[in-house]
This record gives C-alpha cells, structure tokens and sequence, in this order.
C-alpha cells in the first residue's frame, strides 16, 4: 500500500517531467507564439526550468520534513496551486487560441493537474490545510513565481551559453 507521504512526492516528479517537456521543446514553439510573447531563448529557459524545479523539490521536502513549519506547508501547497494554473494558463489557452500544441501540455493536464489535485483533495479531506488556505498560497506563491520568471531569463543568459 502506498504510504501516505509518498503521496506528496507525486509532486515533484510530475513537475520534472513537465519541465523536462517544455524544456525540450518550447523555446522553439515560443517564435511561433511571438504574437504572445517574445520568442525564449533556449539557454535562458533552460536555466529557469532548472530553477523552478530545484524550488519544487525543496518545497516538498521542507514540507515533508518540517510540515508543522507554515511557510513549509504554504509554500508546498501554494507551489501544486499553482502549477495546476500554470498547466491552463498559458499551456491550454495558448493550444486552444494559437491552434497549435504548446510544449507542456500533455504533462500539465494528463500528469500535473490529477497529481495536484489528488494531493490538494486528501490534503484537505484530512485536514492538513484548508481550501481558502491553498488559494491564498497559491496567489503568493505564483505571484513570486511570476517575479522569478524574468529574472532567472537574465540570470540565465549569464551563466548558461551552449553557444
């Protein structure tokens, strides 16, 4: 039987391999999208993804060793949040609007948005967190995210060049 604290490790691994997709192949999809944003440059984003991951993972081992820490747990809960936003916004908007597949979507709806969810549902079920608690985190912690984005492309751009 699955022990209960494996099951936050879905996390984790689902946002990996999200990112593993979009980082192999949405800087090329992004120079289709430039009436959305600015094509990515593929060492940036490289760079970023391995970031936002990284973070991923310490927030679900801060969680799981330290949940009674609140900021652990906002961060954790506020992280699955938002990535179940980030799998509609831009991934399925963007497939649906540009009629094109955006790199990410595959893993953001078949992998990222049952993982979270199963995760956010038993979390709440069992009194771990609240549900305003969750949407509260969420809103900070993708708002952060959100800052992070432009500033891990810079960040990039100075320590990765494949060129």
């Amino acid at each position: 039987m699955l022990e209960i604290s494996s099951l936050f490790l879905f996390f984790p691994l689902a946002i990996t391999l999200h990112n593993l997709e979009e980082a192999l192949w949405l800087p090329q999809w992004s120079k289709y999208a430039q009436k959305f944003h600015a094509p990515v440059n593929k060492d940036k984003f490289h760079f970023a993804v391995i970031v936002i991951t990284l973070l991923a993972y310490l927030a679900t081992c801060t969680f799981m060793f330290l949940p009674q820490i609140l900021v652990c747990k906002y961060f954790y809960f506020g992280f699955l949040g938002a990535m179940i936003i980030n799998a509609i916004f831009p991934h399925l908007v963007s497939t649906i609007i540009l009629k094109k597949y955006s790199p990410g979507l595959i893993t953001g709806v078949f992998l990222v948005i049952p993982s979270n969810v199963l995760i956010i549902t038993y979390s709440i079920y069992n009194k771990v967190i609240s549900f305003y608690k969750i949407v509260l985190s969420t809103i900070v912690v993708g708002t952060v995210l959100l800052i992070m984005i432009p500033i891990l492309f810079k960040l990039g751009k100075k320590f990765i060049s494949y060129e």
